[in-house]
């Protein structure tokens, strides 16, 4: 069960700035991302390893389209080093803004329950618009974990 307490706030990155800016118009108060005036220390156009140690002490949730932010090696020091937490939100084929918005609102109750279950970083989940599509460690439908960036 949910605990009622519980109220991630989320950080799109500028791959997904368009889904920030279209969930805050909604009225959605729990998202932030690069410029937004309550989140002065991430300027936009702000480089992933200039973000990362911000968000990861603010303990903010990364929603993200970039799949290689998490591979690079500097970056994935620095998911490790920050206790990261992370979903790549996609397909196939690249979503416009407001479908990224549909996928996400469409999981948001399961990605919600696999961040109570994760808890702290680092970690990343997938969160696709059919389910997973990927080998690997697989969640409800539509999310699953990324190899290699749970904390052991």
């Amino acid at each position: 069960m949910m605990s009622a307490a519980f109220s991630p706030v989320y950080f799109t990155d500028e791959n997904a700035l368009g889904m920030g800016k279209l969930l805050r118009r909604s009225g959605r108060e729990d998202v932030l991302f690069p410029g937004h005036p309550e989140l002065a220390e991430v300027p936009l156009g702000s480089l992933d390893l200039e973000w990362m140690p911000v968000i990861g002490r603010l303990g903010f949730i990364v929603i993200t389209r970039d799949r290689r932010i998490r591979t690079r090696p500097a970056e994935l020091r620095a998911y490790r080093e920050h206790g990261i937490r992370s979903v790549w939100i996609g397909a196939k084929q690249d979503l416009r803004p407001q479908d990224q918005v549909e996928t996400f609102l469409k999981h948001e109750a399961r990605l919600r329950r696999e961040i109570i279950k994760l808890g702290p970083g680092p970690w990343a989940l997938a969160c696709r618009r059919l389910g997973c599509g990927h080998s690997g460690c697989h969640r409800p439908e539509g999310v699953r974990v990324w190899p290699g960036t749970h904390r052991r």
